[in-house]
């Protein structure tokens, strides 16, 4: 089973959001549902970025280090890639 690391980008909210999952599509269709939490504020988030890993605790550790940067420009660095 394949794990992700994933970048979204949300135009109206001009913001991104960090996540790791083993469903890609099917989390992207989670993001875009009407829920409370940080992604149920806009319906327009596109998947950017996403690399894969052979297990989860890689693809959660490669999303802890990118988050704990806390930089917009290393995320934009990472798409433009």
């Amino acid at each position: 089973m394949k794990y992700y690391f994933y970048v979204l980008y949300s135009a109206s909210l001009d913001k991104y959001y960090i996540g790791s999952t083993s469903n890609l599509q099917e989390r992207l269709k989670k993001h875009r549902t009407n829920h409370k939490g940080f992604t149920g504020r806009a319906k327009d988030w596109k998947l950017v970025y996403y690399e894969f890993f052979d297990s989860k605790s890689l693809a959660y550790q490669r999303e802890r280090e990118v988050k704990n940067k806390k930089s917009r420009k290393y995320i934009e660095y990472l798409i433009s890639k």
